[in-house]
């Protein structure tokens, strides 16, 4: 009796003792494996490509700045589009598993196009599209395999698991880049075979969510619809003005190298700062979330990312670009599911994928321009007036969304 009533009491109380990883569903866990196999594949080239295209092909930061937002951006033209047809044919793992085939086959898109700047634009161009195809259906899959009170534990556990593919890419990549003395094509076919992999993990072990459907429920008048809505239109905007002000990751880690004179062959470790805090913190913030409200943690992420941009600013020390990558960690751990998990709720469950791509295109649109003018001021100002002009303008736009609390609690 004294034992099932300790249990009830820690169910009340809400402090269940069992691992996060068991309350959460499986097909969370699952989508979570994939999602870590495929990040192993991208971060693969996502940590050397920077260097790739800066010191390998010549790049300045504008032409880098812009090849940066087409990748960044190119999700933004399909996300709903993928959204909406996966809510509408009621088959969110097949168009999630076309997107990450996508992402795949371009891998080797990238061997094939060799030194060719146009040719490897159209390439990351196409992998992102592959990856907006995929990225609501698969979060809408999240949401609907989850209770919705758990929602940012079970986002929080997908992050972590996809960030620990983001720690073991850049590993992988370097040891490619040993083994074949220094062949990026090397490094873009393994990618490629990683890639397939979680493709296979996708179709074994992901269930789908069916159900029934109202077609009239989830047409585009209704996906349109959405944005009547009050609470998450105001989440909509306020996503895509923080994503306007956010600087890119390629762009954090090419601020490093350049501060601290770090030698090309350590690049490719940078992302794993990031991503090591991440893992770390993606759960317990998650967790953090649910209790004390999405908005407030979510702000708080990009808070953080302002004060990894005024040390940048700040003295070489080694010390600085050590606490930079935690906050820059820290920022995604804070921000990426707790988005997903805040704008949920908002949206009815038959448009579940479709209202997710909606905030997910602002976003990834505002983000594009912010690469774009990143790349600009950097060219024109140099380094540090572009840092602090972008760490100004995120704190102004953090301060008015923790005014505007566009989430209510």
């Amino acid at each position: 009796m004294y034992i099932a009533a300790s249990r009830t009491s820690d169910l009340v109380a809400g402090t269940d003792r069992k691992p996060a990883l068991k309350r959460v569903s499986a097909n969370v866990v699952a989508l979570g494996m994939v999602s870590l196999v495929t990040d192993v594949s991208s971060e693969m080239v996502t940590a050397v490509l920077p260097l790739y295209l800066v010191l390998g092909l010549g790049l300045n930061p504008l032409q880098f700045g812009l090849l940066d937002g087409l990748y960044a951006g190119a999700t933004a033209l399909v996300r709903v589009l993928g959204g909406h047809l996966a809510d509408r044919w009621r088959r969110l793992k097949a168009v999630a598993g076309f997107g990450y085939g996508l992402s795949a086959v371009c891998k080797l898109g990238l061997v094939a196009a060799g030194s060719s700047v146009a040719a490897i634009g159209v390439v990351l161009a196409a992998d992102r599209t592959g990856k907006g195809v995929r990225t609501a259906p698969r979060d809408a899959l999240i949401s609907l395999s989850s209770e919705p009170g758990t929602l940012g534990r079970s986002f929080g556990v997908h992050r972590a698991l996809d960030t620990v593919g983001a720690f073991l890419g850049p590993l992988a990549a370097m040891a490619v880049l040993a083994l074949s003395l220094g062949s990026y094509p090397s490094v873009f076919f393994t990618s490629f075979c990683v890639a397939a992999i979680a493709v296979l993990l996708l179709a074994l072990f992901v269930r789908d969510r069916p159900g029934t459907v109202d077609r009239a429920a989830v047409s585009v008048r209704a996906a349109a619809g959405l944005l009547r809505d009050t609470d998450f239109r105001r989440v909509t905007l306020w996503a895509a003005l923080l994503g306007l002000v956010t600087v890119g990751d390629s762009f954090v880690y090419l601020m490093l190298q350049r501060r601290w004179e770090i030698a090309a062959t350590y690049f490719p470790l940078l992302p794993l700062g990031t991503a090591g805090v991440y893992l770390l913190l993606a759960v317990p913030l998650g967790r953090l979330a649910d209790r004390i409200g999405r908005w407030p943690v979510f702000l708080g992420g990009h808070a953080a990312l302002c004060l990894a941009l005024v040390l940048l600013c700040g003295p070489a020390a080694p010390v600085l670009a050590v606490v930079a990558l935690g906050l820059h960690g820290l920022f995604y751990a804070a921000t990426d599911g707790v988005l997903m998990a805040a704008a949920g709720p908002l949206v009815p469950r038959d448009l579940r994928a479709t209202g997710l791509a909606v905030v997910q295109t602002g976003q990834a649109g505002a983000r594009m321009v912010s690469s774009v003018l990143f790349g600009l001021a950097w060219t024109l100002w140099d380094l540090r007036p572009a840092v602090l002009v972008a760490a100004g303008c995120l704190v102004a736009v953090v301060l008015a969304a923790a005014f505007a609390k566009p989430v209510r609690p």
